[in-house]
């Protein structure tokens, strides 16, 4: 009789591991087994981590094996299993993979295509046009769109992470609780006993100290040292947290009033301001978003104000770019003065940290929760929904979509777009050229990364479809991109999301997106905020005084008095350096543990994918030398495969 050696592969995590009675089912081309239970006596099978062989003998042959199912049945209490693999040897010395890597619950099964990627034109076979059109409907009953917020992109029906499928869950609950990994930032950074000292301002700005964790020759101590100096305010925007705002001002808006005579202290050409706009040396940042919004009032102890700023910037001869002049709000008035470097010295550092504060609420809203987590999230979705485990796209997304529905579903039960192309989208803001602005360095090495990945795209797609007419025939592709742009944009053509795709091309710059927001953008904005933002004047949450109505006036106690309170700067400094920290066993950008192309030609494009990525480690890490603010957060060695924090 035919005898099959089956291998099971369980996962390494937490509680991957279970007692329950495992049966397995082989369905062939000619005929299916029996149901076969997996036990070895006196054997403690399926442990977290093992990798248990089993031989199962069928009464006739069975012909080509074209699905493996597995039965989870109750031992003694509920055990959640998790399976990585299984591989089948077959009676004539074949081996076949099928992948897995996912949760059987309860008393759970699951059905298991071998590891080959099939677009849906490839699968010929009824049984397995069921078996592709029955994962999705089930997937789609797990996955449903739901609206979180007015106006932002959908996300997971979830109302918790309890309620999420179990295969997007995390590992460890314990490891993404907000709360207790602000705990655990109080504990490392000593700064207990300020958390609960609200409405007691510090001193002066000496006494923010007392919870600045001096780490020397660092980053956050750079800024520390040197925050109140204008080439520092404006080289963030370039290089700190928020590296996605200034643009080249092309004509002076009407709404900020500045004249040739109000700058020319910091023109160093001896030209006009309007000339020096022609000569492309003036940059803008525009808060504009943020005119009109109410300020938080969770806290009925605590005044908080906002503002809407506008700041303009020069290139000096040196090419460092710095500001000069500052209106903290949109319309121009009386009341609403131009702030200056001429001005006093308190008057120009009070409007500087104005705009700190705006830019630090900009880039938490729209930088990094808008265009990172939830655009990721709605890749996410979309993908579940419209693509079976067995397509090529799901294969190439589901590593950069892994914990990203977890992690925004965590935020949303305890804390709390537009679609681009990431060169043009810095040819669109004017900050392209690398010889009139070459310190931005977000812009020199994220290109470097995006080529990267559009390179590996390029091949994964050229690999599975041969020319534009399967790109436009792939149903299944046609609806994820669908979903995408109905769903997750809301159907705003505004969003810039293509509802369908239709050449090669246009799909490789579509999955470079996903995969960039995912990982390289996210890793540039999120991961320096300890960085940028543990200095708490550089950048303010929240201000608890109106900005200033005229110049002059201002003292260091009244800036002292607007900047957060002992409590809120404290719990400002655990969320910023919880959020700078890398995952347990965090998987970096190019690394693909879980194999779900068994493909050489594909494993073949990964090993050359990982080797220009390595290459522009070795770019950034030589460019970095000696530098006393390097550049890393674009290193691919520091970005993460997906947004998982």
């Amino acid at each position: 009789m035919p005898s099959y050696t089956v291998t099971v592969a369980t996962g390494s995590q937490w509680f991957a591991g279970t007692d329950d009675y495992i049966y397995l089912s082989l369905i062939g081309s000619a005929g299916c087994s029996e149901k076969h239970l997996l036990d070895k006596a006196f054997y403690n099978d399926f442990e977290r981590g093992a990798v248990d062989s089993y031989d199962v003998t069928v009464d006739e042959e069975l012909g080509e094996i074209q699905l493996v199912k597995i039965e989870k049945r109750k031992y003694w209490l509920h055990d959640d299993w998790y399976l990585k693999y299984i591989t089948l040897k077959t009676p004539h010395g074949d081996y076949i993979e099928f992948p897995c890597y996912r949760w059987i619950t309860g008393e759970g099964e699951i059905v298991l295509r071998d590891g080959r990627a099939k677009l849906a034109r490839d699968d010929q076979i009824h049984l397995l046009k069921q078996h592709r059109r029955k994962e999705l409907e089930a997937r789609q009953k797990q996955y449903r769109w739901m609206e979180w917020n007015p106006g932002f992109p959908l996300s997971i029906d979830a109302k918790s992470h309890k309620d999420l499928p179990r295969d997007i869950q995390f590992d460890s609950e314990k490891g993404v609780d907000f709360v207790l990994n602000y705990s655990k930032a109080m504990e490392n950074l000593f700064i207990n006993r300020f958390m609960h000292m609200f409405q007691s301002s510090w001193n002066d700005f000496a006494d923010f100290e007392k919870i600045f964790v001096k780490i020397s020759n660092t980053i956050s101590e750079r800024v520390k040292n040197h925050w109140q100096e204008d080439l520092m305010f404006g080289y963030q925007f370039l290089n700190g947290c928020n590296p996605v705002l200034i643009k080249r001002c092309t004509e002076l808006p009407q709404k900020l009033p500045v004249t040739t005579e109000m700058v020319e202290c910091s023109l160093e050409r001896n030209l006009s301001l309007e000339q020096e706009v022609q000569e492309g040396n003036i940059f803008i940042v525009d808060y504009e978003l943020l005119d009109g919004i109410d300020a938080n009032k969770t806290d009925p102890c605590t005044h908080q104000f906002l503002a809407a700023p506008i700041c303009l910037l020069y290139k000096n001869l040196a090419n460092k770019i710095v500001p000069i002049a500052i209106q903290l709000n949109q319309a121009p008035g009386e009341k609403n003065p131009i702030f200056l470097p001429s001005d006093a010295k308190y008057d120009w550092l009070l409007a500087k940290i104005w705009v700190r504060s705006s830019d630090f609420h900009v880039h938490q809203t729209i930088t990094h929760l808008l265009r990172t987590h939830l655009v990721s999230e709605v890749f996410g979705i979309a993908m579940y929904r419209q693509l079976p485990a067995v397509h090529p796209i799901f294969k190439l997304l589901v590593a950069h979509v892994r914990f990203t529905i977890a992690i925004n579903t965590k935020a949303r039960e305890q804390l709390i777009c537009e679609y681009g192309l990431f060169d043009k989208a810095i040819k669109a803001r004017g900050m392209d050229s690398t010889e009139d602005i070459p310190y931005y360095f977000y812009r020199d090495d994220g290109l470097l990364v995006w080529e990267a990945i559009q390179s590996f795209t390029s091949e994964v797609v050229g690999i599975y479809y041969e020319d534009d007419q399967v790109v436009v025939e792939d149903q299944e592709l046609q609806d994820f991109v669908r979903d995408v742009y109905v769903y997750g944009m809301r159907g705003r053509k505004a969003s810039g999301f293509p509802k369908s795709i239709k050449s090669r091309e246009k799909l490789s710059e579509y999955l470079t997106v996903v995969i960039f927001t995912a990982s390289a953008q996210h890793a540039a904005v999120n991961f320096g905020q300890y960085d940028w933002c543990s200095w708490i004047p550089n950048a303010p949450p929240t201000m608890r005084a109106p900005p200033p109505t005229a110049k002059g006036v201002v003292t260091i106690e009244q800036i002292v008095d607007t900047l957060p309170d002992r409590g809120r700067s404290c719990w400002h400094l655990g969320a910023v350096w919880a959020l700078s920290q890398f995952q347990e066993n965090e998987l970096f950008l190019g690394m693909y543990p879980e194999e779900h192309f068994i493909e050489k030609p594909v494993k073949e494009a990964m090993i050359r994918f990982r080797k220009n990525l390595e290459a522009i480690v070795s770019v950034i890490a030589e460019r970095n030398k000696n530098k006393k603010l390097p550049y890393y957060y674009l290193s691919p060695d520091r970005i993460p495969n997906s947004v998982a924090i």
